[in-house]
């Protein structure tokens, strides 16, 4: 029997549709139940004595009174980043120029881009991420060193080459734009859809693009149907305002995009804090998503997401840790920020909704839910153990939780990587707190 196919016993979670709108039937929880997982996707989610019935010559592994949950998901991240979390003292702006930009000039060295790779991809699996949208740099080998990890254990990711050509330092900027669009259809067709690793395009934000290299970013979108769009909008006042001098013909800043033809199905914007009314409107019109990226804002003090106009107009959310200007690769941890948002406007952010929040509903707005989210039939198995007593006090307080709901609040608020006992990734154990890491079989996919 293929080591990827098995019934595992535990505590099984996952939600079908959003708490917020249909709360009465959002999610399956079987208390004892079991996954069973065939070639690398579930193959049955329900009660344990159902699964070992239908099933009864497949292997047990046993996580009773254990919680599980789908894979988390982070909606953007910046891996050359990673040595810069917690970087003091700045807004936005400021922290490009001081921190973010010598940091990112070190990737064109595809050994040391490789260096943090491994670190970056270890410490999503260390906390239960197994899927992210993540930057790059300029640097193509930034791009390959990352997706060549990501590849070896068999994760489900999304990254680019950052597209750039104005307002940074010389040596980050795309000079020739021919060049930089050959690099970049070079990448796409290294890695898209090369086992399980996505292209995003990648322009950094409108202040370092100009017109011209937007329209290099809407060409290479034209070159495969399912690409994605990667970028930040409404981050900061300043920016905004910036943005504006620069695209004065444009509506608001999502309309800089926009104009270029980079709005739509697939288009991912980190943030989205300071929105209009219209561009509320026209991101759900278009299919766009917002990814919310709680404890960045927080950290450069760019402002708070509005969750209630986001639902009320129908945008498209997912979560984000938004490493390194966030502080955390725990999904947990950001969870726990984005309810203290929401309490600081006088709304509320539920258990439930919080991790609908984290599985399905990232995996929705990266047009993933047909692939990872949740335990339907013939998705791919990525899914976490979690860890109630991982640590004295997370033990000591779940003691006195009553419900499902009380207990899912307290491993989002007070939960870390601490809490996550083991990570799978297409029903392989990659990651085992006791054990360590786990690179499964996996050949490289890239096309040469």
């Amino acid at each position: 029997m293929k080591k990827d196919t098995y019934i595992i016993k535990g505590r099984v979670l996952h939600f079908i549709d959003e708490p917020d709108t249909t709360p009465e039937n959002a999610y399956e929880y079987y208390k004892t139940g079991a996954l069973v997982v065939e070639d690398g996707k579930i193959a049955f989610c329900g009660e344990a004595s159902d699964a070992v019935s239908r099933y009864p010559t497949y292997n047990i592994v046993d996580r009773s009174n254990k919680l599980i949950i789908p894979g988390l998901i982070d909606t953007h991240m910046h891996y050359p980043q990673t040595e810069m979390i917690g970087a003091y003292g700045e807004q936005l702006l400021e922290w490009l120029e001081t921190y973010t930009f010598p940091t990112e000039r070190k990737f064109s060295d595809k050994a040391y881009a490789k260096d943090v790779s491994d670190r970056f991809i270890a410490e999503c699996l260390r906390n239960g991420t197994t899927t992210a949208m993540v930057f790059g740099t300029i640097h193509p080998e930034s791009v390959d060193a990352f997706f060549e990890v990501s590849d070896s254990y068999n994760m489900r990711n999304i990254c680019g080459k950052v597209l750039m050509d104005r307002n940074a330092p010389d040596y980050l900027l795309d000079t020739d734009l021919d060049t930089a669009k050959k690099q970049t259809e070079d990448l796409i067709h290294r890695w898209h859809n090369k086992g399980r690793q996505l292209y995003a395009v990648t322009p950094r934000f409108t202040p370092t693009c100009t017109p011209e290299m937007m329209t290099v970013a809407k060409e290479l979108m034209d070159t495969a149907p399912d690409l994605y769009m990667h970028s930040h909008l409404s981050e900061n006042k300043g920016e905004c305002a910036w943005v504006a001098e620069l695209e004065p013909e444009a509506t608001d800043y999502l309309d800089a995009y926009d104009r270029y033809g980079l709005v739509g199905p697939r288009s991912v914007f980190a943030h989205g804090i300071h929105l209009s009314e219209r561009e509320y409107k026209r991101l759900a019109e278009t299919g766009a998503a917002i990814a919310h990226s709680p404890t960045s804002n927080l950290f450069l003090g760019s402002g708070l997401w509005n969750k209630k106009a986001c639902q009320e107009h129908g945008v498209r959310a997912g979560l984000a840790s938004d490493v390194g200007a966030g502080t955390s690769f725990s999904q947990l941890q950001t969870l726990n920020e984005a309810y203290k948002i929401q309490q600081l406007q006088g709304e509320k952010l539920s258990a439930f909704q919080s991790f609908y929040f984290a599985t399905l509903g990232s995996a929705k707005s990266i047009y993933l839910d047909d692939k990872i989210g949740n335990f339907e039939e013939g998705k791919e198995a990525d899914f976490i153990i979690l860890d109630n007593s991982g640590t004295e006090l997370m033990d000591y307080r779940q003691s006195h939780c009553k419900t499902l709901e009380e207990e899912l609040f307290v491993l989002g608020t007070i939960g870390d990587d601490r809490s996550i006992k083991e990570t799978y990734v297409m029903g392989v154990c990659v990651y085992d707190k006791d054990q360590g890491f786990r690179r499964p079989p996996v050949e490289l996919k890239a096309v040469s």
